[in-house]
């Protein structure tokens, strides 16, 4: 009977300490995450961590699916249809982003309660991307910045120094001097992607769409930049289509790897590509801005990006908000964007800050590793607006299969007649 009535109090003893324990810590909220992308996983379960150590009562636990890019585009855009099923919070290819805003209902949350506070510490042409009637719907894991990586052991042969390129004609001269002296390529090209084409024209002010919608693919200046791009292929030649076609394909990151040609013009988050499949390079590549295309021109364009939303079928819409503010565009969190996963976080006010010049594995691989943010610090003034249609989904997947592919792997198009005949598909879906 003692051994009972022991054992009882034992019980209520522990029973009262975790009550007080549960009680002290508050609230825990389970929120649902879905993801195309590991990393950007573990970067949300690590801004949890973070969250929880700053919010004793008000916890988060975090439940999150990685898919594959299209099974969720798909499963999303499914789910939010039905009323039914969607997470609290999602990742959003910005391809695909314009699906979710079609229709004069939207099925996503306004954000511009944490958006706004932060708008003058922001590329805000970024924030742009995910902006419809008055409402800012995504928040961006990136600037996704382009700039130029250049392979300096072989620039050093050729006897070109990097910072005496300004503009592209004098990225053109500079090539022919590297393929002159070491037999190497100046750059490569996408002719299955749209990381060569996009980022020109963006670079010279122009889109595929106007700021009304319209379709300006087939203008005179998109016109010209294909035309720069095949000339520096079959021209100039100083550039090869992409092994793969594709910046993104094994075997250009093999070909690459062995040094094989001088440099690469793709956004920010392409570092992580460097770091990840072509070790062989670390600290052979330096990080500069583009060329100009004219005295006082633009030195950089904003490429691809990932959109957090949270959906209207969240029943704990503020503290969502409060938690993706704090995960992405806190000082903290933005800061984190760069340590975790080597992105350019959309807040330009930390790219100054001393964590972003602390060695990791970016600043290790890179020659001017403590300075890539000083790059950037350059030309964040000089970063255009993506215009985001509901048919921009289309016109890249138009631009990676006809466009590069016809214009200057098939040839069997020119310039002017491949961006006629897409521009006219594209104005057949308005």
């Amino acid at each position: 009977m003692k051994r009972l009535f022991l054992f009882v109090m034992i019980f209520i003893l522990v029973f009262a300490i975790t009550s007080s324990s549960v009680s002290s810590q508050g609230k825990t909220t389970t929120l649902t995450f879905w993801t195309f992308q590991q990393l950007h996983k573990e970067f949300m379960d690590d801004a949890v961590a973070t969250w929880n150590v700053a919010n004793p009562n008000k916890q988060i636990q975090l439940k999150s699916s990685v898919y594959k890019d299209d099974e969720m585009a798909n499963k999303l855009l499914i789910a939010l249809q039905a009323g039914v099923g969607a997470p609290d919070i999602a990742d959003v290819n910005i391809n695909v982003f314009p699906n979710y805003l079609k229709g004069t209902t939207v099925s996503l949350v306004p954000l511009n309660d944490i958006v706004e506070p932060v708008l003058n510490k922001v590329v805000k042409s970024r924030l742009d991307n995910y902006f419809k009637d008055g409402n800012y719907y995504g928040i961006p894991t990136h600037v996704g910045a382009t700039v130029m990586y250049y392979n300096t052991e072989i620039m050093d042969k050729a006897g070109v120094n990097i910072d005496d390129i300004v503009t592209w004609k004098d990225y053109v001269e500079a090539g022919k001097k590297v393929v002159a002296k070491t037999g190497k390529p100046m750059t490569t090209v996408e002719v299955l992607g749209n990381w060569t084409f996009q980022p020109l024209i963006s670079q010279r002010g122009s889109d595929i769409f106007d700021k009304n919608g319209k379709v300006i693919l087939d203008n005179e200046t998109n016109i010209n930049v294909l035309q720069e791009i095949v000339d520096w292929v079959y021209k100039d030649k100083i550039a090869i289509p992409a092994p793969g076609g594709l910046h993104g394909s094994e075997e250009y990151w093999g070909f690459m790897n062995k040094g094989g040609a001088a440099s690469v013009m793709m956004p920010m988050w392409f570092m992580g590509r460097f770091v990840n499949y072509m070790p062989d390079l670390k600290g052979k590549i330096a990080i500069r801005p583009l060329p100009r295309w004219t005295e006082g021109g633009n030195r950089s364009a904003g490429m691809g990006g990932t959109g957090t939303v949270i959906t209207i079928q969240c029943k704990n819409q503020e503290l969502a908000k409060e938690f993706l503010s704090a995960a992405k565009l806190s000082r903290e969190g933005s800061i984190k964007i760069w340590t975790k996963l080597g992105f350019d976080p959309v807040r330009w006010d930390v790219w100054d800050a001393p964590e972003m010049s602390e060695p990791n594995e970016f600043t290790d691989y890179f020659v001017n590793g403590t300075e890539i943010f000083n790059v950037l610090l350059k030309v964040k003034d000089e970063i255009n607006q993506v215009n985001i249609t509901e048919n921009y989904t289309a016109a890249i997947d138009l631009i990676k299969s006809v466009v590069a592919f016809k214009a200057l792997k098939e040839r069997s198009l020119t310039p002017e007649e491949v961006l006629k005949q897409v521009a006219d598909e594209l104005r057949a879906m308005e």
